[in-house]
């Protein structure tokens, strides 16, 4: 495979993501500890409540504060399912899908890309998981990032079910003026700018077979079979 002009930075960036993995478990720990203090400390503090003079008041002030240690802890958590090498969570398509849509719309809406799911990929309470759930969001992350990177006026990012057991994105024309003047500050550089050779790379590193046209994006949602 010829390299990419960013080849070197896309090797530091690598090492900097991997790095990043084998520092997660504890970063995870670091902030998981301090939550459960809290979480203690809430429930002693609603039971010395429920004898207070304004018991409700008190009551409802701590049930908010409660809510948002659940939100917290809920995102602590789900920071493991980014380790590919400990984690083998299985996920549906549409929960593939959801989950990194709902990451990236935001970014991609701030530069007038919007992304839209097709029907098919509705949730389906008898539709099929796939293996390795965190390996999986980094594909669909990096197809999203190439046609947002490399496809010329993107307007929208078209995202549908290819078979029973693959995904399709493409790239369709529109206005692609920003709707927030400071939208180009979120770019990468573009020597990190996700190219094809980029998207095969992950692709490979990972084990799935992408097909990566100008416009759009197609693999498999399992592991292709290793060549021998």
């Amino acid at each position: 495979m010829k390299a990419s002009p960013g080849a070197r930075s896309w090797m530091a960036a690598g090492v900097r993501h991997e790095l990043l993995t084998r520092a997660l478990p504890a970063l995870r720990h670091d902030m998981a500890a301090p939550v459960s203090v809290i979480r203690m400390g809430l429930l002693v503090l609603k039971r010395q409540a429920a004898s207070a003079p304004d018991a409700a008041n008190w009551t409802e002030r701590l049930s908010l504060i409660e809510d948002q240690v659940t939100l917290l802890s809920s995102g602590v958590h789900s920071l493991r399912a980014w380790e590919l090498s400990t984690v083998d969570e299985d996920i549906t398509r549409s929960e593939l899908v959801a989950q990194c849509t709902a990451l990236m719309r935001v970014a991609f809406e701030l530069h007038g890309i919007g992304l839209l799911v097709a029907e098919e990929l509705s949730p389906d309470e008898g539709e099929p998981r796939f293996p390795a759930g965190a390996a999986l969001r980094y594909m669909v992350l990096g197809a999203l990032g190439y046609l947002h990177d490399t496809a010329p006026n993107l307007g929208e990012i078209c995202i549908e079910a290819d078979g029973d057991d693959a995904l399709r994105l493409s790239a369709r024309s529109g206005e692609t003026e920003p709707a927030d003047p400071l939208a180009g500050v979120h770019r990468a550089p573009r020597a990190l700018a996700i190219d094809a050779i980029a998207l095969q790379s992950l692709a490979e590193g990972l084990g799935y077979a992408v097909s990566v046209e100008p416009d759009s994006v197609r693999f498999g949602l399992r592991h292709a079979p290793t060549e021998v």
